[in-house]
């Protein structure tokens, strides 16, 4: 970036310099050949596609027993665990199989036991939580109240025998074995759990030298709301050990499983990236976490927010797309994610298992440690860069003193004529990313239009490069040639004025490769203000933006600039965009790439309330993105085509891609879903009620509805015999979500459930004491789990109550929309009969909009049970369609009920 100023003076060469050299210039060939632009495109992508493939795709060999050794990782043994936990089919909390799952664990964890270090000591304790309240404030969990009872954890403490005060400090290990109803779990996390299993095997062989503890913990209530880390937390007497911990999660299937959230403490990231063999862990994936963009949470948010704790969050990320439907499989998890993970973890227990200060290099004073977070990413997969908030600050700061230093002398050594230049490379800009961000918009609002679904790319990803990739391209070459245009037509002007007549040939020339290289600087001024507002706002991701900036000014710096104002502007070399590009995209595409498969995959499950988005929304999201990654990567390479003969090549593959890929989704030539990549859809049998107990309105129906955008004709097409209507005209309200498109079918759904299985609401007690005061009895009757909203428009508190112990007292509560909802969740033999006791508004009135469609209180009772109507449903169902759980969402059978306010 130093020396600026050069090519801005060189737009006035002196006389010796114009008459030497300008027979030379008018002999020189203007545009540079359209191979070598296409030949550095094609450099580009393919490199960017090998750095990910070597970045992401290249999982070390998996190892078995003989191979590992006692004191060694073996994912072969790891599989064992995976294919037996696997095989009980889907285990959600309170099942049989969760059950059987539980026993499995307690079973090996004992083996682990025996067959230990002779100087190790090896604790199992099967624990069984009692009935608590989790009450977090942040991400999903605000306006919720999260009741759990009769849950079980194995925990297995490791120590050396001989060293008793070990105890005193422990790292957690952390994981849980249930699954959502709708998924056999391999990725989710049975994997995380069979990699725990063999690392405990493992580290019980090492533990006589550690100085601290590790426990292992196996919990269960993680899918209903993160019940089992709290429960644990709270409860268990070994949780005060605890002084770090590490979470195991996945969000997909296999892989490497990255670190994606870490902290406060920054000991434990500097201690990973030191040991760990193939380190992966980005700190893009956390702030993006963090941000709210993927609308998940893990048992990290528990100990943090509850305990307290420093740690590091792992997680799979492989095929996102097929996260808590049927397609978490054994056969999708691909050799080498286990043994990737578990060695990396085995290397970093043992290091920090033997550190002799734990407690006090992973203790931190909250609200002091901004300047102490980490940023961090790997190179490759092979080594992993460290530092700290502090020294970002610091660089942060001496980049961009250093750049507004040379721009500000560049420009008052060129004048208003470098000014305005400058200003409209940086409306090419601008143009660039109007131009790239409308073209790739129209085409996410076509697609709805032209294809069978909203969102054809689900399960073949690699159509968004013709269907935004090709347009945002487009768009942005032409915003940029609209700048290039207009730079020209100034500079012409400029020369004209200030520069004596030179033949037409070699002015042209001077012009073309001068807004070349204003267009090329414009990149710096784009980067240059993404590096001010991340270091403004203390974005950790803003590292990528100081790559991206100082790496293709030093290559400008060394191969452009000059120290003589009079020299002439030349064409830019190819070595300059090679040289300053290498390390950028070695740095970050591979995660560029990972990040859009990751958005593509949670488009499967998009519509939380199903019909609530618009088809485009899932569209535009993916277009934008793509718009932007061209825009911020490519604006250096673009500044190559302008003078170069590959203008009109680019322009017809850029159209004709676009083109064949909008053919090829409107005819259907690509499967949209397949057997392994599904549409996530429901199939709920509901029975609705209204009223008291003594006065209920009772309707029984089947409802059909996705989170996947787009109509549900080709789902229902075979299910003419079973009556179903499809369409917006009938809203069904589920409690903790509403369902506002989806098909339903009355008929011949009685059977399956009987009244007896109804929830009751009953008003035990209304009466005035200053404040009104009512008192609710609830019985769940056979579900044990359960949720319950309460209108906070007209309730300004309550407690909850069972067998006469406050779960939940009255104090200050938090609401979204106007509701608080409390969601329970059990095993067999959690209690089923409550008490909710209400404090209403002083100012609340009853209009007759809330008498007629607005209640005081709103239940849903699931229960984990096909019946003959869903049953049929079910198997009707195409084999491109998957069932998707969440903690929110209901099971096959659910009694939703509600209490009128005027009751």
């Amino acid at each position: 970036m130093n020396e600026m100023s050069s090519s801005t003076s060189a737009a006035r060469p002196s006389g010796v310099d114009r008459n030497s050299n300008s027979n030379k210039l008018q002999e020189r060939e203007t545009l540079r050949s359209a191979f070598v632009w296409l030949a550095l495109f094609v450099l580009l992508i393919n490199g960017s596609w090998a750095v990910y493939r070597f970045q992401y795709e290249s999982l070390p060999p998996p190892l078995d027993a003989k191979q590992a050794g006692k004191r060694g990782f073996s994912e072969v043994s790891a599989m064992e665990h995976v294919k037996y936990l696997t095989s009980l089919g889907p285990h959600p909390v309170g099942s049989d199989a969760l059950d059987a799952g539980l026993q499995y664990v307690l079973a090996e964890s004992n083996k682990i036991k025996q067959t230990a270090h002779w100087e190790v000591d090896v604790q199992v304790d099967l624990f069984h939580a009692k009935i608590g309240a989790n009450r977090l404030s942040g991400g999903l969990f605000k306006g919720k109240t999260l009741i759990y009872s009769d849950l079980k954890h194995v925990l297995l403490r490791i120590l050396p025998k001989y060293l008793p005060e070990a105890e005193d400090n422990a790292i957690l290990i952390s994981s849980h074995i249930d699954t959502v109803f709708s998924a056999e779990g391999a990725g989710d996390c049975t994997s995380c759990v069979s990699v725990m299993l063999e690392l405990a095997r493992a580290t019980a062989q090492w533990a006589h030298g550690f100085k601290n503890a590790v426990i292992f913990l196996f919990n269960t209530g993680e899918e209903e709301g993160l019940n089992g880390a709290h429960s644990f937390i709270s409860q268990h007497p070994w949780s005060r050990t605890i002084r770090f911990m590490v979470d195991l999660e996945a969000m997909g299937i296999g892989g490497k499983s990255s670190i994606f959230q870490s902290g406060p403490s920054p000991w434990a990231m500097e201690t990973f990236a030191k040991v760990a063999k193939y380190p992966s862990g980005q700190v893009v994936a956390e702030d993006l976490f963090h941000s709210g963009a993927i609308k998940s949470a893990t048992d990290f948010q528990v100990y943090q927010e509850v305990a307290g704790l420093s740690g590091l969050d792992f997680a799979y990320t492989d095929s996102t797309a097929v996260y808590h439907t049927k397609n978490d499989k054994l056969k999708l998890l691909k050799p080498g994610s286990l043994q990737h993970l578990g060695e990396n973890m085995l290397a970093f227990l043992l290091q920090s298992a033997m550190s002799p200060n734990l407690a006090k290099e992973v203790s931190h004073e909250p609200g002091a440690t901004s300047e102490d977070r980490t940023i961090y990413f790997d190179v490759l997969g092979v080594y992993m860069v460290v530092y700290r908030q502090r020294l970002a600050t610091m660089l942060h700061n001496s980049v961009i003193l250093q750049a507004l230093l040379i721009w500000t002398t560049s420009l008052l050594m060129g004048g208003s004529s470098g000014a305005i230049s400058l200003g409209l490379a940086c409306l090419s800009v601008a143009l660039m990313w109007i131009f790239s961000l409308s073209l790739s918009a129209l085409v996410a609002f076509i697609l709805p239009h032209i294809s069978s679904s909203p969102m054809p790319y689900i399960s073949n990803p690699w159509l968004i490069v013709g269907l935004f990739g090709a347009p945002a391209l487009f768009g942005a070459f032409s915003g940029q040639r609209v700048g290039f245009y207009f730079l020209q037509k100034y500079l012409k002007i400029s020369f004209s004025n200030r520069v004596p007549k030179l033949p037409s040939r070699t002015e042209d020339n001077l012009i073309k490769w001068e807004a070349e290289r204003w267009l090329f600087k414009s990149g710096f001024v784009q980067w240059l203000i993404i590096l001010v507002l991340g270091h403004l706002y203390k974005a950790r991701s803003t590292y990528l933006a100081l790559i991206w900036l100082v790496s293709p000014a030093f290559a400008y710096g060394l191969m452009e600039a000059t120290l003589t104002p009079s020299r002439s502007p030349k064409q830019l070399k190819v070595t300059t965009l090679v040289l300053g590009l290498t390390l950028p995209v070695v740095v970050s595409s591979a995660n560029t790439i990972r990040l859009i498969g990751t958005i593509i995959g949670n488009m499967v499950r998009l519509d939380r309330d199903p019909g609530s988005t618009p088809e485009w929304l899932g569209n535009l999201i993916v277009a934008t993105f793509v718009a932007v990654v061209v825009c911020l990567f490519l604006v250096y390479l673009l500044s190559y085509i302008h003078n170069s003969g590959a203008k009109r090549p680019f322009i017809f593959f850029s159209c004709a891609l676009l083109g064949l890929s909008l053919v090829a989704v409107s005819t259907g030539v690509f499967p949209v879903y397949t057997e392994d990549i599904s549409r996530a859809v429901n199939v709920v049998h509901v029975v609705e009620t209204m009223g008291t107990s003594e006065n209920q309105n009772i309707s029984s129906y089947i409802s059909l509805f996705s989170p996947t955008p787009g109509k549900l004709i080709e789902v229902v097409k075979n299910f003419n015999d079973e009556e179903f209507s499809c369409g917006r005209n009938k809203t069904l309200d589920l409690v903790t979500s509403t369902v506002r498109y989806g098909c339903w079918s009355s008929r011949d759904t009685e059977e399956g459930w009987s009244k007896s299985e109804i929830p009751m609401l009953n008003v035990e007690s209304d009466y005035e004491a200053g404040i009104r005061k009512t008192q609710v009895f609830i019985d769940t009757k056979i579900s044990h789990r359960w949720a319950l909203a309460i209108n906070t428009k007209h309730i300004s508190d309550f407690s909850f109550e069972v067998n006469s112990q406050e779960l939940i007292p009255e104090d200050s509560k938090s609401s979204v929309n106007g509701w608080h909802i409390i969601q329970f969740s059990g095993g067999k033999d959690s209690p089923t009969k409550f008490h909710l006791n209400l404090a209403w508004l002083n100012n609340s009135k009853i209009h007759k909009q809330d008498e007629d469609s607005v209640p005081l209180l709103k239940l849903r009772t699931d229960v984990n049970r096909i019946t003959p109507k869903a049953a049929g449903i079910l198997e009707k169902l195409p084999a491109w369609c998957s069932l998707f759980g969440k903690s929110t969402g209901p099971y096959t059978l659910a009694f939703v009920s509600s209490l009128p306010i005027d009751f």
